[in-house]
């Protein structure tokens, strides 16, 4: 793919975060092979974002592969349209978010195996777990309408999705998003182990433990409310940067 001639620093440092968080999301095996997707919005831009181009598996994501596309799904000028396509399901999605809730600078959508068994479930996310209780009464839910292709469905998306900042896709699979790319590698990760934990505790045969609406209620505050939940994230989100090798220093070095 051709980098623009000048990328802005900001730009480089988005392609290496977000190029970063899809090889966490490998290293996590998060992965669906070349499917699902994570888009971030490139910060002082009039609505350009960079998602991956379709084919290139998540363990493999350097900055020179995301496509720099607008909020309809245009390439930006400068990049080669023959190396430059996306998933267009996978920008349905995406575009219907960032379109909506300018608060989210990135959004990840995943089908791992444990994260569409919630989604299969009637109850959906049961309030069973730490991890599940920090999306108590803070989780959207968006019925399955087929692959996402009709661009209508971006409405009904965010209407699903609400002030939240994570939805299941109801015989699908997970969407978080943040205000930071740190802070959606938190969420996804927070999500998909409270489904785990989910399928784990359904599939052990015995009666659960359901801790009292109070309870529920302020484990849900905290995790949303508490001042230290961002630099929380930020930690963690430096913390699993050092369990992958490092990405080169800048984008000329990255394309050599």
């Amino acid at each position: 793919m051709s980098i623009p001639s000048s990328p802005s620093d900001i730009e480089i440092q988005t392609r290496r975060d977000l190029a970063a968080f899809y090889r966490l999301v490998a290293h996590f095996r998060m992965t669906d092979l070349i499917d699902t997707h994570i888009s971030a919005r490139i910060p002082g831009t009039a609505d350009h974002f960079l998602i991956n181009r379709y084919g290139v598996l998540f363990e493999e994501m350097r900055p020179q592969d995301l496509v720099k596309i607008d909020i309809g799904g245009h390439l930006i000028a400068g990049q080669d349209p023959a190396k430059s396509r996306v998933n267009v399901a996978g920008f349905t999605i995406h575009s219907a978010i960032h379109a909506a809730r300018h608060d989210l600078a990135c959004v990840i959508h995943t089908h791992t195996a444990d994260g569409i068994a919630v989604s299969c479930q009637a109850e959906g996310l049961l309030p069973i777990s730490q991890h599940a209780l920090k999306f108590y009464n803070r989780i959207g839910y968006h019925d399955y309408e087929g692959v996402a292709l009709d661009l209508d469905e971006r409405a009904r998306l965010v209407r699903s999705l609400g002030p939240h900042d994570v939805m299941i896709l109801r015989n699908h699979g997970l969407v978080a998003a943040g205000s930071s790319i740190a802070k959606a590698f938190h969420n996804i990760m927070f999500l998909e182990r409270a489904c785990q934990a989910q399928i784990k505790a359904l599939s052990g045969g015995r009666p659960l433990s359901m801790p009292s609406e109070e309870v529920c209620k302020r484990a849900g505050d905290q995790g949303a409310d508490r001042p230290e939940v961002e630099e929380i994230a930020q930690l963690g989100w430096q913390a699993a940067l050092r369990l992958l090798k490092p990405l080169p220093t800048s984008l000329n070095e990255a394309a050599s």
